[in-house]
């Protein structure tokens, strides 16, 4: 099961949502964003030395941490000797070694946004409750359907908690704007001591409302990706 987490900006979380789908898919989550790596970093060989040639694919692997994951370097150099068309071949070399693999995608439309949706059995589209964000989020739904990845599931995320139980009629918009089911994720405490710990939410708090959610979102995106 190979799938891309996107958005059609940045700032709306979606680094942390991919890194919570790692987790609660036990997969291996891949840094594609070759210019702006998001997801932490550790030393040894990364995705930017793997499409360069430098090192092999499984190699720069990091089992260690929390969640398997396939970090990306962050200089200019290592960006510019990448090869992003090599791209789908690693992305195939993980997924048959791990079987599930999780990808946080650049983005917005940069020109090496549709790399990850090319190589994936589908995408996650993250957005939040916002008119800029939800605009944008429409042209990365569009960018979805031009290369024919199918979309899993929508992730709503940082809904103000006092909003999250309120009535479905703005997430059923979303819903038939975007055209796909929505999860939403509350905006937490938990998700921000999370990120700064370099954790998944569940490790930091299992019983929080988001560690529920981004449960919730991991076993309804991988039905929809295995239906």
């Amino acid at each position: 099961m190979i799938l891309a987490v996107t958005a059609g900006k940045g700032g709306v979380g979606k680094s942390t949502v991919a890194y919570n789908l790692g987790a609660e898919l036990d997969a291996v989550v891949i840094d594609a964003d070759l210019g702006m790596a998001d997801l932490p970093a550790t030393r040894g060989p990364d995705l930017h030395d793997v499409l360069a040639g430098r090192a092999a694919t499984l190699e720069a692997v990091r089992e260690e941490g929390p969640v398997d994951l396939l970090p990306c370097g962050r200089s200019l150099a290592g960006a510019r000797a990448a090869e992003p068309a090599a791209l789908a071949e690693t992305v195939d070399a993980v997924a048959a070694a791990y079987d599930r693999v999780v990808i946080d995608s650049p983005a917005g439309l940069r020109s090496d946004a549709g790399l990850p949706l090319y190589a994936a059995d589908a995408c996650l589209l993250v957005t939040q409750p916002t008119r800029p964000a939800l605009a944008d989020a429409l042209r990365a739904r569009e960018l979805a359907r031009v290369i024919d990845t199918p979309l899993a599931r929508i992730a709503l995320n940082r809904v103000h908690p006092d909003r999250f139980d309120a009535g479905d009629q703005r997430v059923d918009r979303i819903a038939s704007t975007l055209d796909g089911p929505v999860t939403r994720i509350p905006d937490s405490a938990a998700v921000a001591r999370a990120q700064r710990s370099g954790q998944p939410v569940r490790r930091i708090a299992p019983d929080s409302r988001p560690a529920e959610q981004f449960a919730e979102l991991a076993s309804l995106a991988r039905r929809a990706v295995e239906a």
